[in-house]
């Protein structure tokens, strides 16, 4: 798992965190930045997972190529 997966996993974490601390408190600023905060973790998860595939990807036929 790349580091950009985990800080993307944190930053979901975060912002669920911060939406339920605003559903509590009634604070919709808190729960729209947890909204918010929760769709840059799920990009950046994303944006790792993909980044790790293609380097899997060239690592396979890198392999490839050396038979």
């Amino acid at each position: 798992m790349r580091r950009d997966e985990l800080k993307g996993r944190g930053e979901q974490l975060r912002g669920r965190a911060k939406q339920v601390v605003g559903d509590l408190t009634d604070d919709e600023r808190l729960r729209d930045e947890g909204e918010i905060d929760e769709a840059k973790g799920r990009l950046r998860e994303g944006v790792g997972r993909a980044r790790r595939r293609v380097g899997s990807a060239i690592q396979d036929v890198g392999k490839r190529i050396k038979r």
